[in-house]
């Protein structure tokens, strides 16, 4: 059976300006780079796009990225950021998810956004604690969110589960650029 890919065109990647796919909900990810940037004061080297993530489970190495990777001003990873393309609420168990694995200790917050609406939830305990645009903060609070959202590193059955939940939620995801080099996951 041959893979036959749908035809896609270039955009600009509008922290990294490169030529990027536009498929998946990479045009929501780039309204939320923008508003980052240009409501929230965030400097674009503050965003790490496509932050990898890399883990073995059962065996088998899993590559995947985080959309966008937050940053503080102290240069502390604030906030995973999962792009949607769909209903919010069924991304945000894989957004606390990648957000838990980004790093050690987990990144303390996790947001998920179609480009319009957002969602943003704290890692540890994976709840909503706010929704809309204003739920997020300017860099210049940026610190301060990070101490109040601090998250304990994972015991190492907790990790192995995790990686076991992004795993399965990152391999249906599907029309993502991660064919085609690129893209929000």
């Amino acid at each position: 059976m041959t893979h036959a890919l749908k035809p896609y065109e270039n955009i600009i990647d509008f922290v990294t300006g490169k030529a990027i796919p536009n498929v998946g909900a990479e045009e929501n990810r780039q309204a939320v780079e923008r508003l980052l940037v240009e409501e929230k004061g965030f400097p674009k080297s503050a965003l790490k796009i496509d932050y990898p993530i890399e883990f073995e489970v059962g065996g088998e190495i899993h590559v995947s990225a985080v959309a966008i990777l937050v940053f503080a001003k102290n240069g502390q990873p604030l906030m995973a950021v999962k792009c949607a393309a769909g209903s919010l609420g069924s991304y945000e168990r894989e957004a606390v998810s990648a957000a838990r694995l980004a790093a050690d200790p987990p990144v303390g917050l996790a947001l998920v956004s179609d480009g319009k609406a957002v969602t943003l939830l704290e890692t540890q305990k994976g709840k909503v604690v706010g929704e809309g645009w204003a739920a997020i903060p300017y860099f210049e609070q940026s610190e301060k969110w990070v101490q109040q959202y601090k998250t304990p590193s994972l015991s190492p059955r907790r990790l192995e589960q995790e990686r076991l939940i992004f795993r399965t939620y990152d391999s249906g995801n599907v029309n993502v650029g991660r064919e085609l080099g690129a893209g929000c996951k």
